[in-house]
């Protein structure tokens, strides 16, 4: 059975920390909330600090895949109209058959690279003994839906599919699976969900379901899994605001519908201006199976009155294991960072 943390929820990081290095970030997390880590990512540092921005060039250099000059770039517009960036648009060569072996994301090899300092510091005693290491990766949907052309989205995400599976693959056979967890970063998909992309070929709901199932179920059994449902935050603003947490609910329950093996966690943002019982509703029809719990991103920059409010109304309609910010914080201002992880350590140890 999952364990109750509604008393002093632990505290979860999404991925992307303000810091210059894998080593930086272990230590400060470990050092600012150690006692209510249960997992412990890289920071996300280099060129992952964009999040997916640097896989147009992955795309790109596909044998399979070339730049779409006859269409405009996509514009990546975030909730109050402002256009965060263009994205050139590709798409895959008539008769081409992209391959998993054509893409290079480097995400085995980072995570591995991140895994030996993780572990070095672990023995040392700098991280605790029992938190597991974190590896936070985008779905295939995420850089698909962002750069192709919604009629390629089809030819491509098998093959991307497939890459990323086995980059998974590639961090299980490196890294002993029970010290680790994977995340799967599932932003497009909500945002699809909400009516922001040009509708493809395939159903956006069954395209979705189909590859978060694949890649949920590809993760081994003995290595935690988990996702974070995500509006964006390119700019450090939602490129949606949702009116309720109810998209969120229902693609949690279908992911729960659908993944075999078991889910240890999802992550759901709350927006800083959402403490009134609406938002939250929808989570009491959330279907989360046994051993799964649920954080919430609630957690908001110099707001400890909001931070505890959201969490006492979250509480009134859903139990709470998990408390962080909405999404990663490496797009936010870094001196931001010593007063957002004193927040979450003291939203987690409010009295209830």
């Amino acid at each position: 059975m999952v364990s109750d943390h509604n008393g002093h929820p632990i505290i979860h990081f999404v991925g992307s920390i303000p810091l210059t290095d894998a080593e930086i970030v272990f230590r400060t997390l470990s050092s600012a909330t150690g006692r209510h880590l249960r997992r412990l990512p890289d920071g996300e540092t280099g060129i992952r600090k964009s999040w997916i921005r640097f896989l147009q060039d992955v795309l790109a250099e596909s044998p399979a895949i070339e730049m779409a000059k006859d269409v405009p770039p996509f514009k990546f517009t975030q909730w109050d109209g402002k256009i965060v960036r263009e994205i050139p648009r590709l798409r895959v060569k008539p008769g081409a058959k992209p391959d998993a072996a054509d893409f290079t994301t480097g995400y085995a090899d980072m995570a591995i690279a991140s895994w030996g300092v993780f572990d070095r510091l672990q023995k040392a005693g700098v991280i605790p003994a029992e938190v597991r290491f974190q590896i936070s990766i985008p779905t295939p949907i995420a850089p698909t839906y962002n750069n192709m052309v919604p009629s390629d989205r089809p030819a491509l995400l098998p093959a991307l599919t497939q890459h990323f599976i086995g980059e998974v693959a590639k961090i299980a056979a490196a890294i002993p699976p029970n010290r680790a967890a994977i995340q799967w970063d599932v932003c497009q998909e909500v945002l699809a969900w909400e009516g922001y992309y040009e509708k493809g070929p395939i159903d956006f709901r069954d395209e979705a379901i189909e590859v978060l199932t694949k890649i949920g179920d590809a993760v081994p059994t003995t290595m935690e899994l988990g996702y974070h449902l995500c509006y964006g935050s390119p700019a450090d603003e939602h490129m949606v605001l949702p009116k309720d947490s109810g998209i969120m609910v229902e693609m949690t329950n279908a992911i729960v519908k659908n993944v075999q093996r078991s889910i240890q966690f999802f992550h759901l943002p709350v927006l800083k201006p959402r403490t009134d019982d609406g938002y939250f509703l929808p989570m009491e029809t959330l279907a989360l199976g046994a051993g799964t719990e649920l954080y919430l991103g609630l957690i908001h920059h110099d707001d400890p009155q909001g931070d505890a409010t959201r969490l006492a109304v979250a509480r009134r309609h859903t139990r709470v294991d998990g408390i962080s910010t909405e999404c990663g914080m490496a797009r936010g201002d870094p001196a931001r960072l010593p007063a957002l992880l004193a927040a979450h350590v003291r939203a987690a140890e409010l009295r209830v």
